[in-house]
Order: C-alpha cells, then structure tokens, then sequence
C-alpha cells in the first residue's frame, strides 16, 4: 500500500509550494544516488519522495490527490517502476533542472542552449512618486534612465567590423562540459559551463574598438510609464527588456519601479476614500451653511445641516481615488471641526455670554438623557 504523500515529504495539507519544494529537496539531496551508490533502500525512498514531490507540486493533481487519495491518479506515473534513473531524468526533467540540483549535481538535464548568446544585463530599480491626483486616474510619466545600450558600432556582437565569432574548441560550441559516469543505476551526467567561452558557445578573435568587445556601452534611454490608478504605496510594475543590455547580445534585464506616494498638505488617504477636515464657525454648525471645499479636482459645494456636531462625517461619492483594475471610485471623507476662536474683541465677548444665558444653547438633563440625543451624538461620529 502507498504511503501517504505528504507524510512522505513531511508536509501538511497546508503547506504551500514553497514549503513543498523544499522538503522535497531535501529529502532529494538525502537519498540522492549519487550521494548513495549501492544503496537500494536510498534509491526507493528518491524515487518515493520524487513521485510524491510530482503530484504535491501540481495543482490539479493535488486537488485530485485530496479529494480522492491514490485513486484518484490512476493511470500516473510510478517512479519505482523505473528500472533506470536516467527515465525518471528524462521523464522528469522540469525537476532536476534548475535550482534543485544544478547547484549540488550540475543539472539533471541539458538547458536548451543558444537562445541567446552572452550574459543577461542587470535589472534597474526606480523609485517613482505620485501625488494623490496621479494616483487617483492613474498617469503617464516619461523617465530618463542611465543603462547599458546595445553598441550601436557592433550591433551587440562585440566582434570587430569584417572579424567573426569562432565556435569554441573545447565545448564545440555548447557552451557546456559534461562529464559522463555509470553506476548500477544508470548512466549520470554532470553539466557544468565552459571556461574557455564563458558558456557562450564561441570566442572573438578581434574586439570592436567602440565597446572593447563588451557589446554594449552606456548611454541613456527614455521610457514611458503608464501607472494604473489605485495604486499603493510600495507596490511595483516590471518593464520587461528596458534594463540594461546584456553582454554580447545576451538578453536584456528588466526595469523594476517602485512607486511612492507623496504627502498631501490637504487630504489623508484611506484606502480609495481621502479624508478632508473642514473648519467651520460655530454659527454654521448651529444655523447650517453652504460651504466650498477642495476636492482633487477642483472646488466643491458643500451643504452643512442645522445642528451638525463636531466630528460628524460627511460623504461626497465618487469624489476619491479609482479602484485598481476597476471604473468605481472611492469616496471623498468630510470631518467637520468647530472652529473655537481664541482671540475675542470685549464687544464679542459679551454678546457670547448673553447668548450663553440662553436656555437653548445647552442640552436639558432630560435631552443629555434622552435616547434622541444620544443617537445624534453617536451619528456624528460615523
């Protein structure tokens, strides 16, 4: 009977890729044959922890494994049926290549070579700002940027006009050396990258005298942005191929920029609302008014109703930022403060006192008790 999979790599049902993929590996590193030779209890459990690692690492596989344990794979691959280990390299080379092995055993399998040749160029990271208008509708913005270009003498080859590349005698132009071994288990095959070329595959005989053979030189480019409205702070967009050149033709790096959002003197973001606090009189909060308020287009009317207290919230829709990915907007928040003069003529002084004899200037104990005022002093603050 098979043994349960994730018991095997010592995982939970909860566990996520990453965590998957490292239990598998070192489980894989453990057992691996290599580190093992005549060890047929080491192969098993390589065998066992990559059939587990093969079905775990599938989505869809692993919903199906979930839902209806071993049976429900009927008809997969079982790797102890494999009699040879170079069928589970062949079989499963998404796997042994790349990270997992190539560090510890130089790739299970040979990287499909030549799709281009030279060293991929760097990646270049920019912090852009943004007001809360940019945010709001989103913006274009044109950056000039310092990087690597393709030498415009050699087109990126670094060879020297009339010269040539010349294929590498020591790989044959594979830009790979392997070395071959047997065991009992199979034949295995170690890939590491040639010196003499670097791993491109050919050598120059004469460099282009403009980048010294480098293919490429420093130069500046503009780039066009088109930033998305709703953005976050700290969230970023990659431009693929606009970083620097690679060596000799290799592949572009990419442009990673950051997005940074400014301080607004008037409005404080939340979420898609922004938030404004509008100063009023003690005379419009009692009697009501129509006031003007910013918004980030512009000027705005804005009713205040008789009796409206200190921190009540009033909402003006779609007056906010656009929703990420969306047409709908936020809304804009209006925080009413009472304004409380501090500096009084004597004349100003005394008409308050009179007004504050006034027995509808205060709240009766019967009203402070009331379930009325106890609703419009909550309302006020929601």
């Amino acid at each position: 009977m098979k043994r349960d999979y994730y018991e095997i790599l010592g995982v939970t049902k909860s566990s996520n890729q990453d965590e998957i993929k490292k239990a598998y590996r070192k489980l894989a590193m453990q057992f691996h044959p290599d580190k093992n030779p005549n060890n047929k209890q080491a192969e098993d459990k390589f065998k066992e922890a990559t059939e587990a690692y093969e079905v775990l690492s599938d989505s869809n596989k692993r919903n199906k494994y979930n839902q209806f344990g071993h049976e429900g794979l009927r008809g997969g691959r079982d790797f102890h049926q494999y009699t040879d280990m170079n069928d589970i390299f062949s079989n499963f080379g998404d796997i042994f290549g790349g990270s997992i092995f190539e560090d510890a055993f130089g790739g299970g399998r040979s990287r499909s070579r030549r799709q281009s040749v030279g060293e991929p160029g760097a990646d270049l990271k920019l912090k852009i700002p943004l007001t809360l208008v940019d945010i709001a509708d989103g913006v274009e913005k044109k950056i000039k940027i310092k990087k690597y270009k393709t030498c415009a003498t050699c087109s990126g080859s670094g060879a020297k006009a009339g010269s040539s590349r010349t294929q590498c005698s020591h790989c044959n132009g594979t830009g790979e050396i392997r070395q071959v071994s047997r065991s009992m288990f199979g034949q295995f095959i170690n890939v590491t990258m040639c010196n003499s070329c670097n791993g491109e595959g050919s050598t120059i005989k004469d460099f282009c005298t403009t980048c010294k053979g480098d293919g490429r030189e420093q130069g500046e480019s503009t780039i066009k942005i088109n930033i998305p409205a709703g953005i976050f702070e700290g969230q970023y967009m990659t431009l693929q191929g606009q970083g620097n050149s690679g060596r000799r033709g290799g592949e572009a790096g990419d442009v990673i920029v950051v997005f940074q959002e400014e301080h607004h003197e008037l409005f404080t973001r939340n979420g898609d609302d922004i938030i404004y606090t509008a100063l009023i009189s003690f005379t419009q909060a009692t009697l009501g008014d129509d006031i003007e308020v910013p918004t980030l287009k512009g000027k705005a009317r804005l009713t205040i109703e008789p009796g409206t207290l200190p921190g009540k919230l009033l909402r003006m829709r779609e007056r906010g930022i656009q929703h990420l990915n969306s047409s709908k907007r936020g809304d804009q928040i209006i925080k009413i403060q009472i304004w409380v003069p501090n500096k009084l003529t004597s004349k100003e002084k005394e008409i308050i006192k009179e007004l504050g004899k006034s027995e509808h200037l205060l709240p009766s104990e019967d009203e402070k008790n009331s379930k009325s005022f106890m609703e419009k002093l909550k309302n006020a603050f929601l």
